[in-house]
């Protein structure tokens, strides 16, 4: 009998498990996407192209809220959890929801959903989004590229556009973001590797896309979304836990796999966590994974233009993600405002749209401004809510430059954040020991 099948989503891992699991898959027939924690996702469809011939159709992408009616309306039988950056009292809120209604409820594990690379593959992971896992994946890119080695970044999903146009993107220059109309979201995770001269591969089919990446590439970075586990088999998996969110490592999916299945954990922001919460963190994830070899480490933060923002009245930008759904509620652009003294403007009463829906719906947030912008309509409002401001400055804790495809009004200042390992063994040990093992 063939199975009736919602996925739920978020435009990102729900399409990858659709492609590698479901899509030419005779016991399944998916009638259905659900799309969460981002807008405009909704009410698209996943095209015939990418879907393939059992889907002539294409396959209708709708609001999860709409789930129980869904499963009721189409008779499904089977629903595939496939999102991440959730905690497990929320995953099984959705399991009950679910088996409520009269369906089953599935989490596809990395097993039935990476593919294997023919060229060594190194994963940065993280317990949460926002851990630290952008500028570890940076180190990790500056320490292969120096030993001679030819490095693609392949990174997790963020298709929130014409999906037939991005099956496989390359992006090698700034000027490729402007010309595949990237998001914010995008450019915060791709700028900062095309600064470094990395090529970033990302899109919808990942097959096609890794095969693409091995013809330029000795190994394959995997730059992770949120706390996903890799689409790819790693030979070397990292994964970035955070002190600032102590026990979020064991209670969060899936970074509480991320964290069980590393080779290497990275204890991050170690300079601005207390000590308590460092020890609680390496204490969990020693229990859990005592095979795993632990490297401490700091973030420090730096700022291009210091007397700009110095005892003015600044708005702070920080990054989407991580003070949305990653419950951060605030990040390096804060933390250096306040260093230096300088007077931070609550944004919510300038807000416009969906940014002040983004309030809204994250209740926790108030004195940064989140760096949505998930297509053109949005990236105008956040560009509105910043100029609305009394501010004199921006403080950009963005890993993107937003001022230069944003008309803002005020000058603004970056700050730039890398990571520092303390003490040893350091990435680059461990990468040196793993590169000795694979050949390189």
């Amino acid at each position: 009998m063939v199975r009736r099948v919602v996925i739920m989503g978020a435009a990102g891992r729900d399409f990858h498990n659709f492609n590698v699991f479901f899509r030419n898959n005779e016991d399944y027939r998916v009638v259905a996407f659900t799309a969460a924690q981002l807008p405009n996702i909704a009410g698209r469809i996943y095209p015939p192209e990418l879907a393939g011939p059992l889907y002539p159709d294409g396959i209708p992408i709708y609001p999860e809220e709409d789930l129980p009616k869904i499963i009721r309306e189409m008779n499904v039988d089977l629903v595939v959890f496939s999102y991440s950056d959730v905690s497990h009292q929320y995953i099984m809120e959705r399991a009950a929801l679910a088996q409520a209604n009269g369906a089953d409820f599935m989490l596809l594990g990395p097993k039935s959903t990476m593919l294997k690379s023919s060229k060594p593959v190194i994963a940065v992971t993280a317990a949460r989004t926002g851990a630290g896992k952008s500028p570890t994946s940076r180190r990790v890119s500056k320490i292969l590229k120096a030993k001679g080695l030819k490095v693609s970044v392949i990174r997790h999903p963020m298709p929130y556009g014409d999906l037939r146009k991005q099956i496989v993107q390359r992006f090698a220059s700034l000027e490729d973001l402007d010309r595949h109309n990237a998001t914010i979201e995008e450019r915060e995770d791709y700028e900062p590797h095309l600064r470094l001269g990395n090529v970033v591969y990302a899109g919808v089919d990942y097959e096609k896309i890794l095969r693409e990446a091995e013809k330029e590439s000795d190994v394959i970075l995997w730059d992770g979304g949120n706390n996903d586990f890799p689409f790819y088999k790693p030979d070397l998996m990292i994964t970035v836990v955070d002190p600032l969110r102590a026990g979020h490592e064991l209670t969060y999916w899936p970074g509480s796999v991320n964290v069980r299945m590393a080779d290497v954990i990275i204890v991050s922001k170690v300079d601005t966590a207390c000590y308590a919460d460092v020890e609680k963190v390496i204490m969990n994830v020693e229990r859990v994974n005592p095979r795993a070899k632990i490297i401490t480490a700091a973030i420090p933060y730096t700022v291009d233009r210091p007397e700009l923002i110095e005892g003015k009245r600044v708005i702070v930008v920080e990054d989407g993600p991580t003070v949305t759904h990653g419950d951060m509620g605030f990040g390096a652009g804060y933390l250096m405002a306040r260093k230096l003294r300088a007077e931070i403007i609550d944004p919510r009463p300038y807000a416009v749209g969906s940014i002040k829906e983004t309030y809204e719906k994250y209740t926790h947030l108030s004195q940064v401004l989140p760096a949505v912008g998930y297509g053109e309509a949005q990236m105008k409002e956040l560009e509105e809510t910043i100029n609305n401001s009394p501010a004199e400055a921006v403080v950009l804790g963005t890993p993107t430059d937003i001022s230069r495809y944003l008309r803002i009004n005020k000058p603004a200042v970056h700050v730039y954040y890398e990571l520092q390992e303390i003490g040893s063994p350091t990435l680059e040990d461990i990468i040196g020991e793993f590169l000795k093992r694979v050949g390189l």
